[in-house]
């Protein structure tokens, strides 16, 4: 499997991202693009100034300086909200809040909504596209025979360091299932699911960085995927079956 980045421009609102990543693909190609690029040419930034902060923004900012304004909160509450989700944690200036998308099984816990100050201008956060799922069918509408993995950076529990997830995806299955297949010797595995989505996400983020790398998106290559007719969010579980609920 070759894991290969696509470099750009400085995005912009309005930039064709399609195009661009149209010079690189191949037929048969995976495509990891950010969330945060797609958001960005789709015009979904949003202008702190145009925030003004609830008592909750308030509280959440408390101790966290000009770079965790609470107007940046407001806007992390607003988007928990319009997600159909809740603040159900704050530690270090970081909201930890627990998003239902509509048309998700399940749902995402991720820091503050989606929400980041970093590669937008000043005065602004990006977060994820409006429609998640319909910038995926754009995508791969204008792309053609390949799949699309919108992603996201993140956090896993007791870890240190960000890896990346699988916001939603098309052309390829998210979630594999090895229930039933035999292992080395011999003995069927019970529950195991292979997270596709969220594994070729994190290969895309290792090549396309958080920072000034500009590169926005990366091709998975020669993987031995099978195509699928899956478009959506990818699934998740809910909070009572999820094996940290109620341990940390």
């Amino acid at each position: 499997m070759e894991v290969l980045p696509i470099k750009t421009p400085v995005l912009t609102e309005g930039d064709d991202l399609a195009g661009l990543l149209a010079k690189e693909v191949r037929e048969g190609d995976i495509i990891v693009v950010s969330s945060k690029a797609v958001a960005t040419v789709e015009g979904a930034a949003m202008n702190l100034s145009e925030y003004t902060p609830s008592p909750q923004a308030i509280e959440l900012s408390q101790g966290h300086g000009p770079l965790k304004s609470p107007a940046f909160y407001e806007a992390v509450l607003q988007e928990t909200a319009r997600m159909n989700g809740s603040v159900i944690h704050a530690n270090y200036g970081v909201a930890l809040t627990e998003l239902h998308p509509d048309g998700m099984e399940g749902c995402f816990l991720v820091p503050n909504a989606g929400l980041d100050m970093s590669n937008i201008a000043e005065g602004c956060v990006i977060g994820w596209p409006r429609n998640p799922v319909a910038s995926v069918k754009t995508l791969q509408k204008e792309l053609g025979e390949i799949g699309i993995i919108l992603s996201d950076s993140g956090l896993s529990p007791r870890r240190r360091g960000v890896t990346a997830f699988a916001i939603c995806c098309a052309g390829i299955d998210p979630i594999v299932s090895m229930i039933d297949a035999p292992d080395l010797f011999g003995n069927n595995l019970h529950v195991t699911e292979e997270a596709v989505a969220d594994q070729l996400a994190t290969a895309g983020n290792a090549i396309m960085g958080n920072a000034d790398q500009c590169i926005p998106a990366a091709i998975i290559r020669n993987h031995g995927y099978t195509r699928s007719d899956f478009c959506g969010f990818v699934p998740g579980i809910e909070r009572g079956k999820d094996l940290y609920h109620g341990v940390i």
